[in-house]
């Protein structure tokens, strides 16, 4: 189908001005992390370091981010393992509520951060007794880290099929061998995608990071909305916005270049036909 040339000038602009919208704020936050005015203002009458200097002394950001990373690890590890393993349930079985199993591991990616916040709270605090606190603000991540694991893994058993497994199967090899050659391989980049974008959502998270963490820790996104509107701190702030954007860019754009990479392999055929054999000669 060809677009007119005013159809797709029409598409231009609305593609700059929604681009406009959500990249402006953030450039301007990243100004001022340099700018030397404490009120920020406009435009900058100069430039400085300082406020990344105090941002690498302030043992209060510091010790966030080191809370935000472990627990981004933890649950990244817990949603590679249970999305993994709800993706070959789902995909290689039959089974009597099969779709509604498959709804209810999407739905909390869905489901409104404070509504999953809430509930959370009331489960860890009311049914389970538990002290909120860092396994519990793991947990709650986990929750909605598996549904990136389980789409991207699910979408590769969907478009590989089993026929592989079956041929490395039917000449001999053994189930660990015929895994480790030929599924896993043919898995590798989708949980390593997987893995980087639950990395990603889960050090950005807030609302139900709020409900779940409790008074004795605090992740990196907590910390800035903490130190938002104490005057002194905002500079500190602005760095340590810009620190948290760069953090979650960087696994969402290898990601990216992995699905993109993936699927023009498998648009090209690749050598994956290959990895049936090598589990027989090795076995």
């Amino acid at each position: 189908m060809t677009l007119s040339r005013s159809t797709r000038m029409v598409l231009r602009c609305l593609t700059v001005l929604i681009l406009g919208v959500i990249y402006v704020p953030l450039a301007l936050v990243v100004v001022n992390s340099f700018n030397v005015n404490k009120t920020f203002a406009w435009p900058p009458r100069d430039l400085t370091l300082e406020w990344w200097k105090r941002a690498a002394e302030s043992q209060g950001a510091l010790d966030a981010l080191w809370v935000s990373v472990r627990v981004g690890l933890a649950a990244t590890a817990i949603a590679l393992v249970l999305g993994t393993m709800i993706a070959f349930a789902l995909q290689r079985f039959k089974f009597y509520g099969r779709d509604a199993v498959s709804l209810l591991v999407i739905l909390p990616i869905a489901l409104p951060g404070i509504v999953t916040g809430i509930a959370l709270n009331n489960a860890f605090r009311t049914i389970l007794g538990l002290e909120l606190g860092f396994i519990t603000i793991v947990v709650a991540h986990a929750t909605f880290c598996i549904v990136t694991v389980f789409n991207n893994v699910i979408a590769r058993l969907r478009r590989t099929g089993s026929q592989l497994e079956q041929a490395s199967a039917d000449l001999g090899a053994s189930s660990f061998t015929t895994f480790r050659l030929v599924t896993f391989p043919l898995l590798r980049s989708a949980l390593l995608a997987g893995g980087l974008l639950a990395f990603a959502l889960s050090f950005d998270e807030i609302i139900v990071t709020t409900f779940t963490a409790g008074a004795n820790q605090q992740t990196l996104p907590i910390w800035i909305f903490n130190n938002l509107f104490r005057g002194q701190q905002l500079p500190i702030t602005n760095v340590v916005a810009v620190i948290v954007v760069l953090l979650s860019i960087i696994p969402v754009y290898f990601a990216h270049r992995l699905t993109r990479e993936e699927s023009i392999s498998a648009r090209g055929g690749g050598g994956a036909a290959t990895a049936a054999e090598s589990a027989v000669v090795v076995n």
